[in-house]
């Protein structure tokens, strides 16, 4: 096991291991507990009463965070004629068709997100085996293949970001960045929260929202009363 640093260590005294915390104390915490020099990711863990194994109690989805992630997002975007100018028009990054396919297929990966009108897929398929294990293959489920491009590329970069449960259960998502106000960081994880319990399973059974836990990049995690959280929803 790694050992830890004395920053980290100083940090976790901070923290009350045994403790599950309203979600505004908890934001505090995690903000008074960073100590890295650069503005550290905050994000959120949420443990779902699911099982993944079986496709009906799979939960994925969108949400865009009213403020943002505090990522600057690259965008590229897979269209031609009309679509292709829309997607410039929109701020979409990098766009077009067989020329970036190939520029893909070469090794080139200098984006961070994705997006593909319908009648391009049969192309963007062909790399798919570079796309897909990094988790940026166009997908209609998540609102990535459309002809819709402007639309999308202006909410990708207003802060929408897409999540899914991993293979035990737990969704993982970037809220914000400790330099945001607790005021932004409430209202995003509330957003992302509101969705997900939206996104439960008919089939889902017993308690569906099992644990919450934030954490920024260098920091220990806080654990999050998941009862408090219902609350907020209501």
């Amino acid at each position: 096991m790694a050992k830890k640093g004395k920053k980290y260590l100083e940090a976790v005294k901070k923290v009350d291991t045994t403790k599950k915390y309203e979600l505004e104390e908890g934001i505090k915490i995690v903000k008074d507990s960073s100590y890295a020099k650069f503005d550290e990711s905050i994000d959120v863990s949420i443990k779902l009463g699911i099982d993944p194994r079986k496709p009906d109690q799979m939960v994925r989805g969108t949400v865009v965070l009213p403020s943002g992630t505090g990522k600057e997002v690259t965008i590229l975007v897979f269209a031609k004629g009309e679509k292709e100018k829309e997607a410039n028009e929109a701020g979409a990054d990098f766009v077009g068709s067989e020329d970036l396919i190939d520029k893909i297929a070469g090794g080139w990966l200098g984006f961070d997100k994705v997006v593909a009108t319908p009648d391009m897929m049969s192309l963007v398929g062909k790399i798919g085996k570079i796309l897909g294990p990094r988790g940026l293959m166009p997908n209609p489920k998540v609102g990535t293949v459309t002809f819709d491009v402007a639309r999308v590329v202006k909410e990708l970069r207003a802060g929408k970001v897409d999540f899914r449960a991993d293979k035990t259960g737990i969704v993982h998502v970037p809220v914000g960045r400790v330099s945001f106000s607790l005021e932004k960081i409430l209202d995003n994880i509330i957003s992302l929260l509101d969705v997900i319990i939206k996104a439960k399973p008919p089939s889902s059974k017993g308690v569906y929202l099992r644990s919450v836990v934030l954490a920024s990049t260098m920091g220990p995690g806080i654990k999050i009363d998941p009862l408090h959280v219902r609350g907020r929803l209501k």
